[in-house]
């Protein structure tokens, strides 16, 4: 077991919206912060449909916005369309949303975090949580590597012992091309934390040379383009 030398404030495990959030809050706080993911080429890679918003989401991600959150500032930079829903009613119900470059949203959502200046980026997946005294005091990870701090905000997305439905055939999976996380939820059901199930959907893919586009409508973004972030 080889124990990193640096101890930190906080530990965030995994890298998408979530836990770029976290761990940038806690860096900007003045945390000396860690970033632990399974891939640091896909932080903040949106998984399903590359979009940030619509109803309730939109609502949150100006939310966070307003709280100095980075997803905001990262739709309006790489958005390709931009529209208010619900228009037609009052203000509380009505909501923001963007389609983004997928890739571009990625890339800058990864260089935000490189640059941060007290947030440690790690490639690594956790096995176990380490704790003393009924108190939590780091991970380990899967190569035998313990990093301690003096918290752990868990952000695992789908990945703890996913499983990916494709019409009848099942199969494990964090999402597509990437491998589920088994042991770690074995781990939290140790320390008493009581596990449960969610589930999400994505539309399949359409081949585009397959549409007859002649017979589908344009759908033009809003102008003046409703933009996430009150931070200009």
């Amino acid at each position: 077991m080889f124990v990193y030398p640096k101890k930190f404030g906080v530990i965030v495990v995994g890298g998408g919206h979530a836990g770029i959030e976290a761990a940038l809050a806690a860096a900007r706080m003045g945390c000396q912060t860690l970033m632990l993911t399974m891939n640091a080429d896909t932080i903040g890679q949106m998984s399903c449909n590359p979009a940030i918003g619509g109803l309730a989401k939109g609502h949150l991600a100006r939310e966070i916005d307003a709280l100095g959150g980075e997803m905001g500032k990262c739709t309006d930079m790489t958005g390709l369309q931009f529209r208010m829903l619900n228009t037609k009613k009052g203000p509380a119900v009505r909501a923001p949303r963007a389609q983004c470059d997928k890739k571009a949203y990625q890339f800058r959502m990864k260089w935000i975090c490189e640059r941060e200046p007290n947030l440690d980026v790690r490639q690594g997946q956790v096995a176990s949580l380490v704790h003393k005294g009924g108190k939590v005091t780091g991970v380990q990870s899967t190569m035998e590597i313990q990093y301690n701090g003096s918290m752990v905000v868990i952000t695992t997305g789908t990945f703890l012992k996913g499983l990916m439905h494709v019409g009848a055939n099942k199969q494990t999976g964090g999402r597509a091309g990437e491998s589920s996380v088994g042991g770690f939820s074995e781990s939290l059901k140790s320390v008493g934390l009581k596990l449960g199930r969610l589930k999400t959907g994505t539309p399949p893919r359409l081949l585009m040379r397959s549409i007859d586009f002649s017979k589908t409508e344009e759908q033009p973004g809003d102008e003046p383009i409703p933009y996430f972030s009150f931070w200009k």
